[in-house]
């Protein structure tokens, strides 16, 4: 990276963790992302979940016809993990350039009821992924109604993703979102094939935020906000240059009325700042340097990709964020709608 007092260039990043949904809703957000960022990891758990090769084919077929007639962005597809996966559809997916599965347990988030029940029910196929090198993505909660929601994370490492790994040690695996404390000290600890995502209101937030001046639906995510130490540890973990975490914004878009609603959907839409948003806080942490690492070259590099050779500039411009983006023939309300932030990209 190069910098000065009023600028800095780095290495065009990736997203490591995106959702463009469908329809008219992917035709409102996909030019976004494609706008800042070369590559994206597309999550598959659309209302009709993306459980075959074929069905993410064509899902990546529609994304890139969403996008502006001259972009290069390139959606990466992921394959939604059931109990019913067939190992043979490892090989199938590899074959077609698939470069995940993603975990959901079922009921842990939007869509996801058709998640894994058990682990165990899915061995055979994630055998198969670990023979083959294919990386497992996983949202890393329980579900079960007795564990507090501040705990599904911390729990889900102990009694879940620890046992999985006793029995396949060689499963390259992302924990995604990462929330705790107890998250950043597992993949710091755990072996070179253990890798995760920060998004930037984990960074940004504790779970204080989701009751100032009331209930605020918008800073509703899942996994939800947790304490302040553990922001602090998820912070330090983004900013301090380990190569084991990398940028996934977990960009998550839902129309207003379904946010601002009596039981408010789970998602954070950070898609058109979130770039930005990273770069004031690496700032923050005094440690600007270090943001070409975390979005730029750790994801590629545990993900096996080549770096990417194009470079992006960000401007130390204070401007605000709009109050809202249009969303299909509504609107969706971004992270931080309103504020200002000190940095911009430039465009050409």
């Amino acid at each position: 990276m190069s910098a000065t007092a009023s600028s800095i260039s780095i290495t065009r990043p990736d997203d490591f963790h995106l959702h463009v949904r469908d329809g008219a809703g992917l035709r409102s957000v996909a030019p976004l992302s494609a706008d800042v960022f070369k590559r994206a990891i597309i999550m598959p758990n659309l209302k009709q979940p993306v459980v075959r090769t074929a069905q993410a084919l064509e899902y990546k077929r529609s994304i890139m016809e969403a996008l502006p007639k001259h972009s290069d962005f390139e959606p990466l597809m992921t394959l939604y993990l059931t109990d019913k996966t067939a190992p043979e559809e490892v090989q199938a997916a590899k074959e077609a350039g698939i470069v995940a599965f993603k975990l959901y347990p079922a009921g842990a988030t939007t869509n996801s009821d058709s998640g894994v029940t058990d682990v165990a029910r899915c061995l055979p196929t994630l055998n198969a992924m670990a023979e083959a090198g294919m990386l497992l993505l996983v949202h890393g909660e329980v579900t079960s109604p007795e564990v507090d929601v501040f705990d599904r994370e911390m729990v889900f490492i102990e009694t879940v993703l620890r046992p999985l790994l006793e029995q396949l040690p060689n499963l390259k695996v992302v924990l995604e979102h990462i929330t705790t404390q107890q998250a950043v000290e597992f993949v710091e600890s755990a072996p070179a094939n253990i890798a995760a995502s920060i998004t930037p209101q984990h960074m940004l937030f504790n779970r204080n935020a989701l009751f100032q001046g009331g209930l605020q639906p918008h800073a509703y995510c899942l996994p939800v906000l947790k304490r302040e130490k553990h922001r602090q540890a998820v912070f330090t973990a983004a900013t301090n240059g380990n190569p084991k975490f990398f940028l996934g914004t977990d960009s998550a878009p839902h129309a207003r009325e379904t946010k601002e609603a009596s039981c408010g959907c789970a998602g954070i839409f950070s898609a058109p700042i979130a770039l930005q948003l990273y770069a004031q806080l690496f700032e923050d942490a005094g440690k600007l340097e270090n943001l070409e690492g975390f979005s730029s070259f750790h994801g590629a590099d545990f993900y096996g990709l080549p770096r990417n050779s194009d470079r992006i500039k960000l401007l130390r411009e204070s401007w605000q964020v709009p109050g809202s983006y249009p969303y299909a023939d509504t609107n969706v309300v971004p992270l931080l709608a309103e504020k200002m932030l000190r940095w911009r990209v430039a465009r050409p």
